[in-house]
């Protein structure tokens, strides 16, 4: 005859406390649920451009943003430092709020442990340099005479938009393809999104202070954040 065991509570210990208990109070919540690897890169962009916006834009722009003409001279610095410089404190906040969105699921992905931090964080990066050389790569093509600069994170928050729709068109756990809905879908959609920026005057986008958007390394973080999730997202998880 099966007997059903069932684990009673040890001498002297007590159930956890519900909410049909006298003076029970429900455990608060963080205000941003996010890993914190996200929560750092956002704070991180938010305290970047503090320091940035004590020095004219001009100056922080020499030091900081990525000109395709960098890469002519052998200067690659701006891949990374461009990440952090933002033309105002509107683009600096809708980048982060950006990242905090769409880099969670990604970041638990990743996982909490060392490595599945370290491989989150080379994702980031390379999504965001690679952004960078679409820019280049685009413009060189061009307008190779004109001189451009690229300022902001949101070739870097596109590729973990990318790598997101991975996500999505998984079940959070796993990769989707990449014909699945969500990542055609949302490809589209940034295509539509970015042809638009493209298109419409600097004055009227939010955030941009009249300047162009980079619309080249948007489409392109997106891209490398769709592809790369894959094997970065094994190497991680696999150690």
């Amino acid at each position: 005859m099966d007997a059903a065991y069932f684990e009673a509570p040890a001498p002297g210990g007590s159930r956890p406390p519900s909410p049909g208990d006298p003076g029970w109070r429900p455990k608060p919540e963080p205000i941003v649920n996010a890993p914190w690897p996200v929560a750092a890169l956002s704070l991180g962009i938010l305290a970047a451009y503090a320091i940035q916006s004590r020095f004219p834009l001009d100056e922080a722009a020499a030091w900081l943003a990525f000109s395709p003409q960098d890469l002519l001279h052998g200067r690659y610095r701006g891949l990374v430092t461009s990440l952090f410089a933002h033309g105002n404190w509107a683009h600096a906040l809708m980048n982060a709020a950006f990242i905090l969105a769409f880099g969670a699921p990604v970041a638990r992905y990743f996982g909490p442990r060392l490595w599945g931090v370290i491989g989150f964080f080379a994702f980031y990066f390379s999504c965001g340099a690679l952004a960078c050389l679409g820019f280049a790569a685009v413009h060189l093509a061009f307008s190779p005479a004109e001189p451009a600069v690229l300022l902001g994170a949101s070739g870097a928050a596109s590729g973990l938009m990318g790598a997101a729709s991975r996500l999505m068109g998984g079940d959070g756990e796993r990769l989707g393809s990449l014909t699945s809905r969500p990542v055609v879908s949302m490809a589209l959609a940034w295509v539509a999104v970015n042809a638009l920026l493209a298109l419409a005057p600097g004055s009227l986008i939010p955030g941009s202070g009249g300047a162009p958007v980079g619309w080249e390394a948007h489409l392109m973080g997106f891209a490398v954040g769709a592809l790369l999730i894959a094997p970065f997202g094994w190497a991680a998880r696999r150690r």
